[in-house]
């Protein structure tokens, strides 16, 4: 071990021994855990401390001594700056790997319940340009490459250069000005490019994210497998000469686009749930296809992002559900519909209840535009709506979906499940740790009996997994 001068703790030649989940992986120095982020198992770094404790630690490489042989070139020359992926450099069937592990670990370390034998993962056929919605920032801060920004400070000479593309990885106000990203297909890229060049013309302000000052802000960027293409421009404050004269030139330029829409937005944050976005051109909305079912997507609906996979997850959840036409299904945490709407063919009636208002109206539009007449969807709280009454009105769950945010289920909801008994839960999950936690409170009265992970964001960390539980036989 060596100490700086400035106190920063850099330990060498050390060995990366295996995946630790999150995107990090883990080294050991005289028997403490070192989480590293950026490399993969087989590397041999040097490496700096960010945070120190007794028994654990985090940190980043420093210089690398030797490579993993499993390493692989990223294609993306942005890789390791920007935020949008982490595994690039891993063969895609090694990802899979390591996600398919890591449902296990949290399965078995966390939940620490009987599990049946757990499926594997069902891995994505496109690797790229998957995304059917990405987000890109404009901002006065460009991210300059840690070794570039170092030599800059000792001369004294960091400029300020506007970027357009992604935030920079740990850095809330940098963005890496992006060339080719490979998320999502084209146009996408040369849409952003256009905008920027633009703004960069007539010399209008990119967004300062520190001071909250400037025009051109950020654009969401939505497509579809029918074809169809959504931009949502969003802009820091109203100039109705410059914003015309954008819009009007993307509407020439890109014939591709569907409908284009624009958002003033003057708050200090980016979220768009409390903004109300225009049209400019076109319905206001881009329609998707799961199956036959049709989908509605405007500008601020949740859908899940990667279309082809999430038919692909909703028809695990769907077998999951074991639906024969007699069932009364719940689908908790519904948001816009989707998976109740993707089981209404073979489910008696679906109830879906969801505490995001717009949400619902979404669903009820989905529902309508699909000719599904027996489903109903309620905007609120499950433990506060899922009462007796409620029950006596719309009956008693036999098949309960629940898909929560990453934070898994309150556990007063879990409790809520307990008391309702459907038969069978199909739990669907973007975080198998949370996930496996909310098993083992459940363990009380289910069974897990079917485990399925699903991939939906290659190059990411991020993996979901469907778990059917049923419910126990109750001894006499």
């Amino acid at each position: 071990m060596s100490r700086k001068k400035d106190k920063r703790i850099v330990l060498e030649n050390i060995l990366v021994e295996d995946y630790a989940a999150e995107g990090k992986s883990i080294g050991r120095v005289e028997g403490k855990v070192i989480f590293i982020e950026n490399v993969v198992p087989g590397d041999v770094v040097d490496i700096q401390l960010s945070k120190n404790k007794k028994d654990w630690a985090n940190a980043f490489p420093v210089k690398f001594i030797s490579y993993a042989k499993e390493r692989i070139e990223p294609f993306c020359k942005h890789f390791g700056a920007c935020g949008g992926c982490t595994w690039q450099n891993l063969p895609y069937e090694k990802q899979l790997h390591y996600k398919q592990r890591q449902v296990t670990d949290s399965l078995e370390r966390i939940g620490k319940i009987a599990l049946p034998e757990i499926q594997p993962i069902i891995g994505c056929t496109d690797t790229t340009r998957y995304r059917n919605k990405m987000e890109y920032t404009f901002c006065t801060k460009k991210y300059i490459p840690r070794e570039d920004f170092q030599a800059m400070k000792l001369t004294g000479d960091i400029p300020q250069q506007d970027a357009a593309g992604l935030h920079a990885k740990g850095f809330f106000d940098k963005v890496v000005d992006i060339d080719v990203c490979y998320l999502q297909a084209e146009p996408t890229n040369e849409i952003r490019k256009f905008v920027a060049n633009f703004a960069r013309l007539r010399k209008i302000p990119f967004y300062d994210i520190r001071n909250h000052a400037g025009w051109l802000r950020t654009m969401h960027v939505r497509n579809t497998t029918t074809g169809e293409l959504m931009v949502n421009v969003v802009f820091g404050y109203e100039d109705k000469e410059n914003r015309g004269a954008l819009l009007e030139l993307l509407v020439k330029k890109f014939p591709q686009i569907t409908t284009l829409l624009y958002t003033i937005n003057e708050k200090k944050n980016d979220s768009l749930y409390d903004q109300q976005p225009l049209t400019y051109y076109g319905n206001g909305y881009i329609t998707e296809m799961l199956e036959h079912f049709k989908f509605k997507i405007s500008p601020k609906s949740f859908f899940q992002t990667n279309s082809r996979q999430a038919e692909t997850l909703y028809q695990v959840a769907r077998d999951f559900a074991e639906l024969d036409g007699s069932q009364v299904l719940y689908d908790l945490y519904c948001g816009t519909g989707s998976i109740g709407i993707f089981c209404s063919d073979k489910a008696k009636k679906i109830i879906g209840v969801e505490v995001v208002e717009d949400a619902i109206e979404d669903a009820k539009e989905n529902a309508a535009l699909n000719n599904i007449a027996h489903a109903e969807f309620f905007a609120g709280d499950v433990i506060k709506i899922c009462d007796d009454d409620f029950f006596a009105v719309h009956g008693q769950p036999d098949v309960v979906i629940t898909d929560p945010p990453r934070a898994g289920m309150h556990e007063k909801l879990v409790d809520k499940l307990l008391d309702m008994e459907a038969p069978t839960i199909v739990y669907v999950s973007c975080n198998p740790a949370t996930q496996a936690r909310d098993l083992q409170l459940l363990d009380a009265k289910y069974t897990v009996t079917k485990v399925q992970p699903v991939d939906m964001f290659p190059h990411t960390l991020h993996i979901e997994n469907v778990v059917q539980l049923k419910l126990k036989t109750k001894s006499l």
